[in-house]
């Protein structure tokens, strides 16, 4: 590492716990105690050199599928549209508008792993005031539909932009966030299995017609199956002891093309990780199913070809009921969140039961367009270094992403 690297490491360490309590520092410390402990599902490695570039037999043999500009934009466009208008009409949902910034006092903001920092500032007027801008709209969407009054079967999506200022930066990931954040008001009785299985299935076949629709238009072949796999990470786990989280995912994407993994969140009797993390209070991890696993939430996985490993497209489940909330809470030590706004109303029966997800915009595009980076169809900053090895390598990054 270059000196001048070395003194940005260490700037952002400070800032990272200046102004923080005991506490805080403690859950920061455990927090990325368990990402050094335990493999999660990701491929990326911050203590390898340029570790956020696209596999080297992937770079020294790329050809982006479009190289003009505007008929770059206009794929976009026709994924996004086309997507987001299969999605509304297979899960019945209305589009809503979306908040660029929210509350600190408000408890709204997602949590993610509880220790990355928010894009945060105050209004001129207001010093004493902190607005954030949200990581996701996890627990604001379900506020969302209780404010709209949506009835049972019916729900909302968002077309969210944000930041994550801690996120790791690579081929797949960005700070910039962007995408379909959709909520459904579902009753006590779809809290089940079938429920979900359900609606990945309309969320798989809005994919499948998008993609099918872009090889019509701009004759990229289509690779997606036509019907999902679904796979029980506790029998994923059961049937490939020996591999990572994220290694699992590669076995059966490579073997079906697309698949969920069932039941993401919570630990194994041995305390690591069972699959991957996830925040206490909004998917539900923890219920049994009668498959024998546990959780009623999951990732839809398809098998990227020029990658040649697991893409994820989206995170999804449903969500806590205030039984689960409250269960969850106490097992990942967030008892304090009880006394949020957002986590009142859940409590007291105000917010709706719900499932819920987000499908990633740029990521979508990057896999529908067989993009090296996540750069090539997004406006975003990444590692000057890496920049430079992309320029030699013909990686286009969009707009200010090359500077």
């Amino acid at each position: 590492m270059c000196l001048g690297r070395k003194k940005h490491s260490q700037d952002l360490f400070f800032n990272i716990f200046k102004k923080r309590s005991t506490s805080q520092i403690h859950k920061i410390f455990a927090y990325h105690t368990l990402k050094a402990e335990f493999t999660m599902a990701t491929h990326f490695d911050r203590t390898k050199p340029l570790a956020g570039l696209p596999p080297k037999d992937v770079l020294d043999n790329y050809k982006p599928t479009i190289t003009n500009k505007l008929e770059l934009e206009a794929a976009l466009s026709l994924i996004k549209t086309t997507f987001e208008n299969k999605l509304k009409e297979n899960v019945n949902l209305t589009r809503v508008s979306a908040p660029m910034f929210l509350s600190k006092t408000s408890g709204f903001n997602d949590n993610l792993n509880g220790v990355e920092r928010p894009a945060t500032f105050s209004p001129r007027d207001f010093p004493d005031i902190k607005l954030e801008v949200p990581f996701s709209l996890a627990k604001w969407k379900r506020w969302a539909l209780h404010y709209y009054d949506v009835p049972v079967g019916q729900g909302i999506v968002a077309d969210f932009r944000g930041l994550r200022c801690d996120d790791d930066v690579d081929f797949t990931h960005s700070l910039y966030v962007d995408q379909f954040d959709w909520e459904k008001v579902i009753s006590q009785e779809d809290r089940n299995e079938d429920y979900l299985k359900n609606t990945v299935k309309q969320i798989y076949a809005a994919l499948y017609e998008t993609e099918q629709s872009l090889a019509k238009n701009f004759g990229i072949e289509a690779v997606l199956p036509k019907d999902i796999v679904f796979v029980s990470s506790d029998e994923a786990l059961k049937e490939h002891p020996d591999a990572t989280p994220k290694e699992r995912e590669n076995i059966y994407c490579a073997k079906h093309g697309a698949v969920f993994f069932m039941g993401i969140g919570g630990k194994k009797e041995d305390g690591t990780l069972r699959h991957d993390g996830r925040a206490p209070d909004y998917d539900d991890w923890m219920t049994n199913r009668s498959c024998g696993g546990t959780g009623l939430n999951g990732d839809i996985l398809v098998w990227n070809p020029l990658l040649k490993q697991s893409f994820e497209i989206s995170s999804m489940g449903i969500r806590v009921n205030p039984e689960v909330l409250i269960k969850q809470l106490e097992l990942c030590d967030a008892n304090e969140r009880k006394e949020l706004i957002w986590h009142k109303m859940l409590l007291n029966g105000t917010l709706p039961q719900t499932i819920g997800g987000g499908i990633g915009q740029s990521r979508l595009c990057q896999f529908m367009l067989r993009c090296a980076h996540i750069g090539e169809v997004q406006h975003g900053w990444y590692n000057p270094e890496e920049v430079e090895v992309l320029k030699e390598k013909n990686v286009t990054l969009l707009g200010l992403g090359e500077f």
